[in-house]
């Protein structure tokens, strides 16, 4: 029996979550990318062109990070470094052709994935379970900065930039 409290959410989603990412690794290696390759492949074929800095920000990375991996991704030829044509501050990150082929057999796997697992879900629940999830997403995305926050000699403290 499941018990509304913060210590049940905790376990359903620490097991979620360990699960569904045991299930990227096995995906994005078979791509030949790493877990954190195949997420920039995924967000930038998505989009079709994005900035170093909101790759980073969309993936929750510092810069260095999202930059080492970038460079990776240039090194494999998945991945483009362009300056924008009406501002040269800008470096905007394409995907190559070789990317655009992992980013739709990424896309296609997760697609296949995720459709059979909701049909495993009763068929009167499913919008449950969906309007369930985006509830947590949206609470979770609010409430982000409480991450950020630590409690020294009683008192909060926000961590600062």
């Amino acid at each position: 029996m499941i018990n509304a409290d913060g210590n049940d959410l905790r376990e359903i989603v620490r097991i979620l979550v360990r699960n569904l990412g045991l299930l990227e690794k096995t995906e994005a290696g078979c791509c030949g990318v790493t877990l954190a390759q195949c997420h920039a492949i995924v967000e930038i074929g998505r989009v079709k062109e994005i900035s170093l800095n909101s790759l980073a920000e969309l993936l929750n990375l510092d810069k260095s990070t999202m930059s080492r991996t970038v460079d990776n991704l240039v090194k494999q030829n998945l991945v483009l470094r362009e300056v924008h044509s009406e501002n040269r501050r800008y470096i905007k990150i394409i995907l190559t052709e070789n990317g655009e082929e992992i980013y739709k057999g990424i896309e296609k796997n997760m697609e296949d994935y995720y459709k059979r697992v909701i049909s495993l879900v009763p068929s009167e629940k499913r919008e449950q379970v969906l309007d369930s999830l985006q509830i947590l997403v949206d609470i979770v995305k609010v409430n982000k900065c409480w991450r950020e926050r630590r409690i020294i000699n009683n008192e909060w403290y926000e961590k600062r930039s």
